[in-house]
């Protein structure tokens, strides 16, 4: 078991210093880190503590996890590697036919210039042409 422990279904006012507070109970907390929503400013209500041994981890899943946390039961479980997930955006797809937009990546700040890439004219590729005023449908 590693010594980085999941800690869910916190409540929305728990802070670093009190998870810390409260998992030294088990052992030497080396960090503890509440998830905050980057949009609203609240927890998550979830957290990552780490502590100093894996003996201590194993000891602060085993005292906490189910117990009452500030009137919540808490999840206590070794925390897993995080997921690598593809980096970019999403594309702005057009609607029926056009040829959508590109959304680009985050590797770089948006140019305003050029906007995020344009959808192509829909049925130009395909040689149709529509009606008008002396043409040949």
């Amino acid at each position: 078991m590693g010594n980085r422990l999941y800690v869910g279904n916190i409540p929305f006012a728990a802070t670093n210093e009190s998870l810390t507070q409260y998992f030294s109970q088990a052992g030497t907390v080396t960090d503890a880190s509440v998830m905050i929503d980057k949009f609203t400013g609240r927890s998550r209500g979830f957290a990552f503590v780490t502590m100093a041994t894996d003996a201590e981890a194993a000891n602060a899943v085993s005292m906490f996890h189910g117990k009452a946390y500030e009137g919540r039961p808490i999840t206590v479980s070794e925390a897993k590697p995080r997921e690598e997930r593809p980096a970019g955006g999403g594309g702005f797809g057009g609607g029926r036919g056009s040829g959508g937009g590109g959304g680009g990546g985050r590797d770089r700040p948006p140019r305003r210039e050029f906007g995020g890439g344009g959808g192509g004219g829909r049925d130009r590729e395909r040689g149709e042409r529509r009606g008008g005023y002396g043409r040949d449908e």
